[in-house]
């Protein structure tokens, strides 16, 4: 009888795990999943079997929601980008890269002396990860997914004070304003688009919307999580998006500021917030768009 006991429980074991696995299946969708992670940024892109990762968050929770979005079979991220090496973007993507295998990261090759900079060079490093220092008018190609660079600029970088000619992650020393610094770029996926911010500030805000194609999109991440010193009208006017997602958590700073708030009510903007909502996930089939 326990021999029996013991073939059942095996079995139904199999029948849950083929149930879960059946229910991860890429749907041929899109996937735009804003991780919930506090007061920090972590998005996680996902079309089939490929994805991309936008930050990892203050820590370790970025874990999971990897784990809840991603096939618990996946190992494997094919793109991170980390937009700049402020830790509540920065923080968790050392996690990330201790517990995935990642094809390629994308980052800015300036040192902030730091310590979790340090940690994240030395495991991006030590793994021999290769490595991409995006500059604007870049344009690279994940499977069906097309990520347009607008910033940073070769000027920008012109700025900087050398470091290490040789280091694709410390080339420059910066101590102050890595927000300017900020990866920005375009994500198009057949007639859908979105627009990815990291924490920009204001002045490049303006000067981005002066960019000649910058062009409407569906969706945009606000950057610095709904502060003053990011989005401004210019830029939203430029791209006019259909809606707004806020990777947000409790602050002493009131993010999302009203006034952030109250422009993108002004303009019709659906905001949609983390800290209200949890994750966000909005799909789509690259025409029609959804948040599920």
């Amino acid at each position: 009888m326990k021999f029996w006991n013991y073939i059942f429980g095996v079995l139904l074991l199999i029948l849950a795990m083929a149930i879960i696995a059946l229910t991860q299946l890429p749907d041929g969708n899109l996937h735009i999943i804003a991780c919930d992670v506090g007061l920090g940024d972590a998005i996680l892109i996902t079309y089939g079997k490929t994805q991309i990762l936008t930050d990892g968050g203050p820590d370790k929770s970025i874990l999971s929601c990897l784990g809840k979005y991603m096939p618990f079979w996946d190992r494997d991220i094919e793109l991170i980008i980390s937009t700049h090496p402020d830790a509540d973007h920065s923080s968790g993507l050392t996690e990330v890269v201790k517990s995935y295998k990642v094809d390629e990261i994308l980052i800015n090759p300036i040192d902030s002396g730091t310590s979790v900079y340090e940690v994240l060079k030395k495991e991006v490093g030590g793994r021999g990860i290769p490595v991409i220092n995006p500059v604007a008018g870049m344009r690279l190609g994940v499977g069906l997914m097309y990520l347009d660079i607008l910033n940073p600029s070769e000027e920008l970088y012109n700025d900087l004070a050398v470091n290490n000619i040789d280091d694709n992650m410390a080339k420059y020393r910066i101590s102050k304003d890595t927000n300017l610094y900020s990866i920005v770029y375009i994500l198009s996926f057949k007639n859908f688009s979105g627009f990815f911010a990291g924490d920009m500030p204001k002045e490049l805000s303006d000067r981005l919307s002066a960019l000649a194609g910058t062009g409407g999109v569906n969706y945009i991440k606000i950057p610095h999580h709904g502060s003053v010193n990011g989005l401004t009208e210019n830029l939203l006017k430029a791209l006019m998006p259909k809606f707004a997602v806020i990777s947000v958590g409790k602050n002493m700073w009131n993010f999302p500021r009203p006034e952030i708030i109250d422009m993108l009510v002004k303009y019709n903007v659906k905001v949609l917030r983390t800290d209200q909502m949890g994750d966000i996930e909005v799909v789509t089939d690259g025409t029609r768009y959804w948040i599920k």
